[in-house]
């Protein structure tokens, strides 16, 4: 019976991530049921920090947050972006989990990068064109992925790749349009709290996340998936139809 109870999870939410990219979930007990959840749902993913189990757990560990690349182990909030940007296929998949909610603060940050692209195309469409341009943004430093924050894909669908940090350098020719772009990801930002055992799962090519400051022994789960191909999970978004689109 179990098992029938993690395949109608994964399905379930595998269904909220075709259409929307993004589910929250809720009646997480254990770092084993997270587990076993994550992967009925998908092939979980290592991530560098993470432990045997693929678990990532965040939690203020001090100067480790001072490291570029490491803020996620501090109380600071944290800047929206995409996980892994400078590897060439980041993780599909983001699942995280409250293990102890903050003090104060602390609260999660989700913004869904079609929103951002359509009012880009919208109402400043050279911005959208620019930030299109292959070779225009170099993540994850000289080793890592030369691409565009909006990226054009096999099947008419476009891939969002983004951080604003020192991980990341913008081509001269789109520096003058990040502006545009950071006020348009303000515009679409949504902000929620998670009580312990309350999670999400976002599509990681489609949605960016961050988090605002906090005290105290804040706690989160984290896991990067890729989906059973059974899901037909697709990445990214669609490529939207302007010619329906009402400017703002």
């Amino acid at each position: 019976m179990l098992v029938d109870l993690q395949q109608d999870w994964a399905a379930g939410v595998a269904a909220r991530l075709a259409a929307d990219g993004f589910a929250r979930f809720d009646r997480i007990s254990t770092r084993a049921q997270l587990v076993t959840l994550g992967a009925s749902l998908g092939r979980i993913v290592a991530h560098r920090d993470s432990d045997d189990d693929g678990v990532t757990t965040l939690q203020d560990r001090g100067g480790l947050a001072k490291k570029i690349g490491y803020e996620g182990f501090g109380t600071s909030a944290l800047a929206p972006h995409t996980d892994r940007s400078g590897v060439t296929e980041p993780p599909a998949l983001l699942l995280v989990v409250c293990g102890r909610k903050s003090s104060s603060g602390g609260e999660c940050v989700a913004i869904d990068g079609r929103g951002v692209y359509i009012d880009l195309a919208t109402n400043d469409p050279e911005s959208a064109h620019a930030l299109t341009m292959p070779r225009t943004a170099l993540f994850g430093g000289a080793a890592g992925y030369l691409g565009s924050i909006f990226e054009h894909v096999q099947g008419g669908r476009i891939r969002v790749r983004y951080r604003n940090d020192g991980l990341v350098k913008y081509s001269p020719e789109i520096m003058r349009f990040l502006p545009v772009l950071t006020a348009a990801i303000k515009r679409h930002t949504t902000h929620f709290a998670l009580e312990p055992g309350q999670g999400y799962v976002l599509h990681n090519h489609r949605w960016l996340h961050g988090r605002t400051a906090f005290t105290g022994d804040r706690v989160m789960y984290r896991l990067s998936l890729e989906p059973h191909p059974e899901f037909a999970i697709p990445s990214g978004f669609a490529r939207p139809d302007m010619s329906a689109v009402v400017p703002g």
